[in-house]
């Protein structure tokens, strides 16, 4: 683990505002995850080992939807010096990508929901319980796929303007978390039942990787069309505003999620092992 005393964070100052993409160097400029790897002493990267790989995968995509540097500066580059030392167990970056999941369902979405006038599914969104594990999730997806339906009927023309909103909000980047855990743990569940496979209990640990590969497969399908509708209510409110009024109220929709996606990730960094090993 990183001393956090050691840690030069005006070293940032010498990398100038954050850029959108990915960079060869310092020189041509910095993602967020960029500056965390200079920051920490690690090789230039993109992908820095000291951050927990939902964080990363969360603040990538949000990194590259954040429409100007000024945006990225400001919302992102407070971050840098409480993701750093975040890499965890499984079970840690399992709870942390559900976290993702439940504030793109019953945060990103619902909000969307309402500017578009959808009161009624919004409501029902917003009354789920917490999704913190398969069971959640999967009992979630009927009142999204619902949600997901009606945003659809409504929206159909202001695609690029909603969409640019939609992912300057983190919608996207909460999606790239959830998917990219739920990826990794299907993953993790294949190599623990090929480990197995040497003893009597190979039939039983792939029953189990099956079992969880499903899991988060069902996990993720709920966070795409939780993602979709959320996109299609974002279409549906631009079309119904118009003028400056359109402008004004995905701008305030914008700015109420980014403030409440910079606190996911917060929760997000905040959570570690329980030290008599609960989490484990």
């Amino acid at each position: 683990m990183l001393d956090s005393y050691k840690l030069d964070f005006t070293l940032l100052e010498k990398l100038g505002p954050l850029k959108s993409g990915g960079h060869k160097s310092r020189i041509d400029g910095a993602c967020v995850m960029e500056a965390v790897a200079y920051v920490a002493g690690e090789p230039w990267s993109d992908h820095p080992e000291c951050v927990s790989p939902v964080i990363g995968a969360f603040l990538r995509n949000w990194n590259d939807s954040l429409p100007t540097d000024a945006d990225r500066d400001r919302l992102l580059k407070p971050l840098i010096p409480l993701i750093i030392n975040t890499r965890s167990t499984h079970a840690i970056e399992e709870q942390r990508s559900y976290l993702a999941l439940d504030w793109m369902i019953r945060t990103f979405l619902p909000t969307w929901l309402r500017l578009a006038k959808i009161h009624d599914h919004a409501d029902k969104v917003e009354s789920l319980l917490s999704i913190v594990d398969g069971v959640t999730a999967t009992a979630a997806g009927l009142v999204v796929r619902a949600a997901n339906k009606a945003a659809s009927k409504a929206g159909d023309a202001a695609w690029v303007a909603a969409g640019v909103a939609a992912g300057a909000a983190a919608g996207a980047a909460a999606r790239a978390a959830a998917g990219d855990a739920a990826r990794d743990a299907a993953r993790a569940a294949a190599g623990a039942a090929t480990r197995a496979a040497a003893g009597d209990a190979a039939g039983d640990a792939a029953m189990a990787a099956t079992r969880i590969a499903a899991r988060d497969a069902a996990r993720a399908a709920v966070g795409a069309a939780a993602w979709d509708a959320g996109w299609d209510a974002a279409w549906a409110a631009t079309r119904a505003a118009a003028g400056d009024a359109a402008g004004a109220a995905l701008k305030e929709t914008c700015d109420e999620l980014q403030l409440s996606a910079v606190d996911l990730v917060k929760r997000m960094a905040a959570i570690t092992p329980n030290p008599v090993g609960g989490n484990f």
